[in-house]
Order: C-alpha cells, then sequence, then structure tokens
C-alpha cells in the first residue's frame, strides 16, 4: 500500500481561501466561500478528480458579483469519503443539504465535467425555490453512463480506460497505490502521467472511478429522465470534443449527438437553455481560461430574473 494515497493533514497544501467543514448528514463537506452575503449566491462544483480550488482563479474573478461557495465532493479534497456510496443521487443530496444549511437562499449551481452532471441532477432534483439557474459546464451526460439512452457509454470515451486503470492500479481507497504501474499502463494506452501524482489526485478517492466504469454513479438516475423533469433555466457550454473516425471514440466529455438530446429534454421539460458551442475550450474551462469562463456564466447570470 502507497501511503501517498492515504489522505492525511500533510497530504492537503494552503490556499487563498479559507477552508471550512459543514456536516449534512452522512458526510462533512468540505468547502471555501467569497464575495459578499449580499451580492446573489453562486455554488461551484469541481469535476472527477479535482478540488474545491481549481476554481480559485475564477473565485478571483467572480467576487465582485456573486458570494461563492466552492466545494469539495464526498471523496475529493478534504470532504468525507465513503466506500461504496459514490452516487449521483447521494452526491446531488449532499449538495441540497448544503444549499439549505450553508447557503440558506436561492443560487446559482455552476459545475463542470461530473459537476456539470451534478448541476443538471440539482436542476432536476433540488428542493423547490432551492436554485435561480444552473450551469453545465461541459458534462458527461449520457457519455459517463453505462448503458446512455443516446450515443456512447462510458466504455467508449476516451477517459473510460483511464478510469479503469485508477481502479486496478490504485484501488478502492487508494489501499493498491501503485503509481508507477499506473503511469506505465497511461502510457502504453496513450496516457501519459507525470513521475509523481498531482496534487489534485492527491486528494482523490480512486473508488470513483470504480463507480463510473462499473456504471454504479448512475445506475438509480438515467441522464435522459433526469434532463426531463429539469426546473430552472439552464446554460450549457460544449467544449473541445471529437469522434476517432476508426474506433468511434469519443475524445471529450460529450458528443455533438448527445448535446443536441440534452437541448432537446430540457426543451421539452418546459425551461430555457442557452447552448453555447466552444470547441476551441479546454475541458474545465474555469482553470484553464478562468476569464472566459467567468464572462461566458455572467453574461448568462445577468439574464436571469433576479
Amino acid at each position: 500500500m502507497n501511503d501517498e494515497f492515504v489522505p492525511t493533514e500533510s497530504t492537503f497544501v494552503s490556499h487563498a481561501y479559507a477552508e471550512q467543514r459543514a456536516d449534512v448528514g452522512e458526510v462533512r463537506l468540505n468547502y471555501a466561500t467569497a464575495g459578499s452575503p449580499d451580492l446573489p449566491a453562486l455554488l461551484l462544483i469541481p469535476g472527477q478528480t479535482e478540488s474545491w480550488w481549481g476554481y480559485e482563479a475564477a473565485m478571483k474573478l467572480l467576487e465582485s458579483r456573486f458570494q461563492i461557495f466552492a466545494v469539495d465532493l464526498r471523496g475529493q479534497g478534504r470532504s468525507t469519503r465513503t466506500p461504496g456510496r459514490y452516487t449521483f443521487d447521494n452526491m446531488g443530496n449532499d449538495l441540497v443539504r448544503f444549499i439549505a444549511t450553508v447557503i440558506r437562499r436561492p443560487v446559482i449551481a455552476s459545475g463542470c465535467s461530473s459537476g456539470g452532471v451534478l448541476a443538471a441532477w440539482l436542476s432536476a432534483f433540488a428542493l423547490p425555490g432551492q436554485l435561480r439557474g444552473a450551469h453545465f459546464e461541459d458534462p458527461p451526460l449520457f457519455a459517463s453512463e453505462l448503458t446512455p439512452a443516446f450515443g456512447s457509454s462510458i466504455r467508449q470515451q476516451v477517459v473510460g480506460p483511464l478510469f479503469a486503470l485508477f481502479r486496478d492500479y490504485l484501488g478502492d481507497q487508494g489501499k493498491i497505490g501503485d503509481w508507477k504501474g499506473l503511469a506505465k499502463a497511461g502510457a502504453a494506452i496513450g496516457f501519459p502521467l507525470h513521475e509523481t501524482p498531482r496534487q489534485a489526485l492527491k486528494e482523490y478517492d480512486p473508488e470513483w472511478a470504480r463507480a463510473f466504469v462499473e456504471g454504479s454513479v448512475s445506475q438509480s438516475c438515467p441522464h435522459d429522465r433526469m434532463l426531463r423533469q429539469v426546473r430552472v433555466p439552464v446554460l450549457f457550454t460544449h467544449h473541445a470534443r471529437a469522434i476517432v473516425e476508426k474506433t468511434g471514440v469519443l475524445v471529450g466529455a460529450i458528443s455533438d449527438f448527445q448535446a443536441d438530446k440534452v437541448v432537446e429534454l430540457v426543451t421539452s421539460a418546459g425551461q430555457p437553455i442557452e447552448y453555447v458551442s466552444l470547441p476551441d475550450a479546454a475541458h474545465a474551462m474555469h482553470a484553464a481560461d478562468p476569464p472566459r469562463y467567468v464572462k461566458v456564466l455572467c453574461n448568462w447570470a445577468d439574464k436571469l430574473p433576479a
């Protein structure tokens, strides 16, 4: 076992914003805040292998416009690890309780990647009045499911094999922790990795990867059913993507076909959805290009009802 993947206080590093913990029942969620309570509330939800501080640069640009709450999901960062319980329903309900007990007023939710799927979950299943709107930042809707209603599954997505390696070489709760073996296997399938794990991976429970590769993360929450129940306005930004012609593998989070279905289903639910295609944008635009992320988000948020 490699102690590098068993988080202790020495695992973590300091950041520009102070961290706090909120007890939401099963877990304690770690989070950071910025901005005045007099400003509209904004919830930032990171993707898989990302902690709240992936938003740190964007927060500095947003704090004059919003009171910001950036969270670590269960199993990431300093939040509680929950073996065998990484599902969108569980994580979504963590956020419902966080909004109810910490934010305590209507909020805009902006989530990236898996966090974007959770923004979609909140747009459908949050308590009435909790959400003003939801930003899906390059979410793997359908593409992160094992048996999606539309398009390719996690097994046809380019990161699927990498998540399988996380499961096999790091192991549940990091109990294998064979980083050298992971790096070698990653290179063999075209995923070069650093010689040592980057900070975000030190803060990540690789059992998340098992939940995605084996399908349990979405088993109780089919994405098509969820999107048919969206109850708030949506911003959907769709970033770099391509289909490998020979293999049909999706390089990116969500295909154009699947994106069309997201728009179709949200519209059928009676909600406005603003689809913004950004084929030159990085998957985590909020981290790679914070000014662009902030501009797109704020332009849409300004049009929401007060």
